[in-house]
């Protein structure tokens, strides 16, 4: 299939990426979870060759969008979607004791809640400072009003690779104290005073990205939410997860190594002694990226990350 064909997947919500390559890698999946289920994009691909899904998220819109795309899925049985966080899977009464034979994971944010000002992602002027998934919670207008020098520069350093991150987090500081962060151009103005004037929209939109990731909690949970994620695949199962942020990729990346590698016993050890057994193997030793098609048409896709790994046929201590 062509990435021109995959467009008919696209919704005013979000052009899901790499359609063909998640639909590759699910290929003979038959319950499938979509943790980031967005306006339904890969949902939609998956029910069209064949799968029941089941689809998670905390946006409400989103999951009100995705119902009434799916409707006729929904009513035959075949799709669902469920409020909650894909982090904390355990957590959603409504999927107590189900298991997958296949787990779909597109992190990072959607092009609708980016374009939608009222949802606060954007650094065009005059847009809230919110950020947030859902409606609960601290907003970003309240953690770059309120939270501490050590913890702005750990967002800044952290999560959006900034050099001068301890410069960036006492300049908001100081900024703060004449007038509360409000709207985009109050980030932007600490930014480009930190950065100089050749800064511009990628170091607005990484920095903005970091702030997203901070209100959002995004990483904190995500490695143990992995782990909870793979125990509800059935031995066998696949787990596919497309990663836009390079500290959501390391953390994949070294997750699914460690779940394909048998012995932990350092390296010089003379012998195995660990007795450990791999969970499971590594369907892609280098990440899948998108094409160049696909980027001109979606541009989005640019950073977009896909790692694959299969559980073992039979789960360890069975």
């Amino acid at each position: 299939m062509s990435e021109l064909s995959t467009s008919r997947y696209d919704t005013a919500w979000h052009a899901p990426v790499l359609v063909d390559a998640v639909c590759d890698a699910l290929a003979g999946c038959r319950r499938v979870l979509d943790g980031t289920l967005g306006g339904g994009g890969h949902a939609a691909a998956l029910l069209e060759r064949g799968a029941h899904v089941t689809g998670v998220d905390r946006d409400p819109t989103a999951l009100a969008e995705a119902r009434e795309r799916l409707a006729d899925a929904v009513r035959a049985g075949r799709f669902v979607a469920v409020e909650g966080n894909h982090d904390a899977i355990d957590g959603i009464p409504a999927l107590a004791g189900q298991r997958f034979d296949g787990i779909l994971l597109d992190l990072g944010v959607s092009s609708r809640q980016i374009d939608d000002d009222a949802r606060g992602f954007s650094f065009r002027p005059g847009v809230p400072l919110d950020m947030r998934m859902s409606p609960a919670g601290e907003d970003a207008a309240a953690l770059l009003n309120h939270a501490d020098a050590a913890t702005l520069e750990h967002v800044f350093k952290a999560f959006g690779d900034e050099p001068k991150a301890r410069r960036l987090a006492r300049e908001v500081l100081h900024r703060r104290e004449r007038a509360r962060f409000a709207v985009s151009d109050d980030l932007v103005g600490a930014i480009r005073a930190v950065l100089g004037p050749r800064s511009g929209p990628a170091d607005f939109a990484r920095l903005f990205q970091a702030v997203r990731i901070a209100v959002n909690a995004e990483l904190d949970g995500l490695a143990a939410g992995l782990v909870t994620l793979r125990e509800r695949l059935d031995p066998g199962g696949v787990f596919a997860v497309i990663a836009y942020h390079s500290g959501e990729d390391r953390l994949v990346k070294h997750a699914f190594r460690e779940w394909s590698t048998a012995c932990t016993c350092p390296p010089r050890h003379p012998f195995c002694t660990c007795g450990g057994v791999a969970l499971g193997t590594l369907v892609t030793r280098k990440p899948v990226t998108a094409s160049e098609a696909e980027i001109a048409a979606n541009p989005r896709s640019r950073s977009a990350h896909l790692r694959v790994w299969r559980k073992a046929a039979t789960e360890q201590g069975a």
